[in-house]
């Protein structure tokens, strides 16, 4: 074969010497699908040009050093200095003498175009290539650029994952007849959005396709329907630029007026384009993603590959918020800040009367039996998300009797579950004693009609426990607005701190937690397991923990006492939830997060919390005594007396919040002890099938169809839900500030939220939905979540700020980012959606806004 190869020549197994694209082309050739003609130099052109030039180990030396950006622009400076060997110049113009005209120079790399990773982009492409000699600098640049910065990271980004190392991986060349299109574009034959399969997703616009790849260009976006071919939806863009020939090489020009907002594709070529790509899925065995182009009606395939990454298949998105119940309002506010997504159909059935049930008890006990009736207070799901309704009328008595509840609240005796006194003798006592009672049960021997029962006990106890915590709530923010109020007006000066700064240092729940994962890190060290605690991937670590198998190499006594620590460390710290919905799984069942952190801390990346709380209650303590001692008289004892309040209801609040989640551990073991049985029925078909039926599903044996239900739930995930409904935009703005999120339609680069955390710094931003992403989290980030929970802590530790989408001044993202002495934006409705991971963004806790820099 020489160092070229025909199309014709090429098929899916010739990736080692033709790349990923060139592979891919000639296997798309053979099939007869419309692919312009063209050739393939190999990899081992590649080879043989950089070893006689003697530049490989040059190369290795470069590619090991940090500054990607020198090194590439070195390495790709030794390729242009290199003479290209006359055999290998000699398949060029062979390739180029069998196409004459204009022609396409692609790379295809061996690490490009696979099934676990596309690589897409990561080298050059060269258009509208003409002449011999301009198309060998087009190979020699193509060369190069496999030694590009970006290329460079995302190879090392995907190294560990995917095996794929700088040494092995090599290039090949397409040299392909240019196609003089009027239209380009790229199909999904999945949905990549919604993941569905019965979806085909094209993208179109005019002109050449590379802007359309490159994402320089705006494209009209159709779906079509995989069995009937009719389009399921289509939006027309404004498409003001599109990439053209110029006789040497491409350019942007502007899209005629005419053109601009017409479609592209009509439903006929549409369809046609659909059926086309459903054929090449068909050849392949496997959803691809397609470049395509059109030149006087005519379709060509121009590239195919593996769609990576393609998400379980999602309903369509909910467009519109049908509300349950009329005459009233909907807020998503309070514990719906722990239910950021969707509900499981168990959950929400379970939760609705728990929570209207125990909301109604609360109010009835601080404003009077006559402040709520039958009917105001509802727990209902829109579109699966949680929703507190109020019937107007009822919130018109509850608002009037407010002062009366707020003065109940600070004098009441703890006769009452209400208050901090309440909470402490009554509601926590009673809720733990209700788990307790439960635990010792022996689930093996309970009926199914028990454990159902018995998950729907805890739940309601633990519904009863938050309505107490919130009773704490207002108490703890009444106190630290108080201080702050005062501070601001009558002491603070230009210079000083802000607020925040008197009210750190306190040793709460989710501190100490965070406390006890670094000192598990220690007593690693000590026990002479550091090293084996830090080789294995958490995984291994998890089962090694529960399974009290000592991985290779560490001394069994020395771990058995280890993984009794961690153990005990899940047992008392494990409830804190993630999300209150019980179909997520709960540190004490997932412990692979917490295990994370704690391997951070013996590599080095975890920060000593023990030092960084002795800092921040260093610096509290002089500027308390340089404040008090500018003070008259009758100023400091204000000043004392609010500070005090503040620095003892707070850390109440963090403590109760992070005991929400109690029972949610054995709550889980009934219902995974059900769902086991069922799957033992064939009923079901896995253990968490079960949180995804009713419960007259499961008390009647009859199951629901839960492939569809988790199908609605990832569509629903796709939307921000509303934080109020009806959306009536003056009310919205009216109550803005005691609402937990800002607009979620946010647009413009600065993105504004609630100054929750004093501070500003620039970094990359980490968008993480829940525990499954923390692993990817990497110190000195920006944290970017919709909300966090106390289960959420150990990431403050090695973020440089958190933004987050639900959330307040005094919430529990909030506190502890005060306590990290980290800048926090809270409560912007949109972090989530504007944000990815990678983006360069400037926080100002200050100002409550984040500014989005660049991707």
């Amino acid at each position: 074969m020489g160092y070229l190869a025909r199309f014709s020549e090429l098929g899916s197994a010739d990736v080692a010497t033709a790349g990923g694209k060139g592979a891919n082309l000639g296997e798309l050739t053979r099939a007869g699908l419309p692919v312009p003609p063209g050739a393939v130099l190999l990899t081992s052109a590649y080879d043989d040009a950089v070893a006689a030039a003697g530049i490989g180990g040059r190369i290795a030396e470069l590619a090991a050093d940090p500054d990607r950006d020198a090194a590439s622009a070195r390495i790709r400076e030794l390729f242009r200095e290199a003479a290209v060997p006359e055999d290998i110049a000699a398949a060029v113009r062979e390739a180029y003498a069998e196409l004459g005209g204009a022609v396409a120079v692609r790379s295809s790399a061996t690490a490009e175009d696979l099934a676990g990773a596309s690589f897409a982009g990561q080298q050059d492409t060269l258009l509208d290539v003409r002449g011999e000699e301009a198309v060998l600098a087009a190979v020699v640049e193509c060369w190069s650029s496999l030694w590009t910065a970006r290329a460079m990271e995302y190879r090392a980004g995907h190294r560990a994952r995917q095996g794929i190392g700088p040494d092995p991986v090599s290039l090949a060349v397409v040299i392909q007849r240019m196609v003089d299109a009027d239209a380009s574009g790229v199909l999904f034959t999945a949905d990549p959005t919604t993941g569905r399969r019965d979806r085909i997703a094209i993208g179109a616009a005019w002109g050449l396709g590379e802007s359309v790849v490159g994402g320089l260009v705006s494209t009209d976006d159709l779906v079509v329907d995989r069995v009937t071919f009719a389009e399921v939806s289509r939006r027309i863009a404004d498409k003001a630029e599109m990439t053209v020939r110029t006789g040497g090489g491409t350019a942007q020009v502007p899209v005629p007026a005419q053109m601009r907002r017409a479609p592209v594709l009509d439903p006929a070529a549409a369809a046609e384009l659909a059926r086309l790509g459903a054929r090449i899925e068909e050849h392949f065995g496997a959803p691809q993603d397609i470049e395509w182009c059109r030149a006087a009606g005519v379709f060509a395939i121009v590239q195919s590959r593996p769609v990576t990454a393609l998400p379980p298949p999602a309903a369509d998105p909910p467009r519109d918020w049908p509300l349950p119940y009329r005459g009233g309002l909907y807020f998503r506010a309070s514990i719906v800040e722990q239910m950021p997504d969707p509900l499981t159909p168990l959950f929400a059935d379970l939760v609705d009367g728990a929570v209207t049930r125990a909301l109604s008890a609360l109010f009835a006990q601080i404003v009077g039996g006559a402040g709520v009736r039958e009917g105001d207070l509802r727990f209902p799901t829109v579109n699966g998300y949680a929703y507190y309704f109020y019937r107007g009328s009822g919130l018109a008595r509850l608002t009037v009797r407010m002062p009366l509840a707020f003065r109940t609240l600070r004098g009441t005796d703890g006769s009452g579950r209400a208050g901090i006194r309440g909470w402490r003798e009554h509601a926590h006592p009673e809720y733990a004693g209700t788990v307790a009672s439960w635990a010792v049960r022996d689930l093996a021997g309970m009926s199914p009609a028990a454990l159902l029962d018995g998950a729907a006990t805890l739940l309601e106890a633990g519904c009863r426990y938050y309505t107490a915590v919130q009773s704490i709530i207002p108490l703890a923010a009444t106190a630290e607005i108080a201080f702050a109020a005062f501070y601001d007006r009558a002491v603070r000066r230009p210079g000083d701190p802000a607020a925040g700064t008197f009210l750190v240092g306190a040793d709460s729940v989710p501190i100490l937690a965070e406390k006890s994962l670094y000192d598990l890190a220690a007593a690693a060290r000590v026990a002479g397991l550091a090293e084996s605690v830090a080789a294995v991937d958490t995984d291994e670590l998890v089962r090694a923990v529960r399974d009290d198998d000592p991985p290779a190499g560490a001394d069994p006594q020395a771990w058995r006492g280890w993984a009794t620590l961690v153990r005990e460390h899940l047992a008392r710290y494990g409830h804190t939830v993630y999300d209150l919905d019980f179909s997520a799984p709960t540190p004490a069942d997932e412990p692979g997060p917490l295990l994370g952190t704690v391997r951070r801390h013996l590599t080095g990346e975890g920060a000593d919390p023990y030092a960084r709380q002795r800092r921040l209650v260093d610096r509290r303590d002089a500027q308390t005594a340089l404040v008090r001692h500018r003070l008259g008289p009758l100023r400091r004892r204000t000043f004392d007396a609010l500070l005090r309040r503040a620095r003892e209801t707070g850390p109440v609040r963090e403590d109760a919040l992070a005991d929400m989640g109690l029972a949610w551990p054995l709550i889980r073991r009934m219902l995974r002890e059900l769902g086991g049985r069922l799957v033992e029925a064939c009923t079901l078909t896995s253990p968490d099938d079960v949180y995804w039926l009713t419960a007259a599903e499961l008390r009647a044996g009859v199951p629901g169809p839960v492939e569809e239900r988790r199908m609605l739930h990832r569509g629903r995930r796709l939307v921000a839900p509303p934080q109020m409904l009806p959306e009536l935009p003056r009310l919205e703005r009216a109550l803005q500030a005691v609402m937990p999120a800002r607009d979620r339609n946010q647009t413009g680069s600065t993105i504004r939220g609630i100054a929750a955390a004093s501070g500003a710094v620039t970094a990359t931003a980490r968008v993480l939905r829940g525990p499954e992403d923390f692993s990817g989290m990497r110190p000195g980030e920006v944290l970017v979540a919709r909300i966090t929970t106390p289960a959420w802590t150990s990431l403050f530790a090695q973020a440089a700020a958190v933004v987050t989408d639900v959330g307040g001044p005094l919430s529990h993202s909030s506190i502890v980012a005060r306590e990290y002495g980290i800048p926090a934006v809270l409560g912007t409705g949109a972090a989530t959606t504007r944000i990815r991971t990678g983006d360069r963004v400037r926080v100002d806790g200050d100002a409550g806004t984040v500014t989005l820099l660049e991707g």
